[in-house]
């Protein structure tokens, strides 16, 4: 069944093409719909400009990857979490709703402040090299 089918797949990819189109169309779900996402996928975008101007280190450049993608990564988990809650609760409260949704925010403010941690020490010595 290709993808251009008027029917809603619901069994597994048939091909590998099917399976990227799909992850493609969840990339672009991501950056259409996810406000939070757009944010860190922006960081990450002044992160790597950020990089080049001070020209950081292959071991900078290996902690800031590692920190954006830790950071992209979990905000995708996060909007996994809260979707499939969404989809469980199907709009009415549960304290355990809440709690898996504010556990996979806080899987994000946690990976972003490891964000913020590695950009301090790589980029705060790297820009005192540059202005000396």
């Amino acid at each position: 069944m290709a993808l251009k089918d008027s029917k809603k797949q619901i069994g597994k990819n048939k091909n590998f093409c099917q399976s990227l189109a799909h992850a493609l169309q969840g990339i672009w779900a991501l950056i259409t719909e996810e406000r939070n996402f757009r944010f860190h996928v922006f960081a990450s975008a002044f992160a790597f400009i950020m990089g080049i101007i001070l020209k950081i280190d292959i071991n900078g450049w290996l902690w800031i990857a590692t920190a954006m993608f830790v950071v992209i990564a979990a905000e995708v988990l996060n909007t996994i979490v809260e979707t499939v809650v969404d989809l469980i609760v199907d709009n009415h409260y549960s304290i355990l709703a809440k709690k898996a949704k504010d556990v996979a925010a806080g899987g994000v403010l946690i990976s972003a402040l490891f964000a913020v941690i590695i950009g301090c020490l790589i980029f705060i010595p790297s820009f005192f090299k540059l202005i000396r």
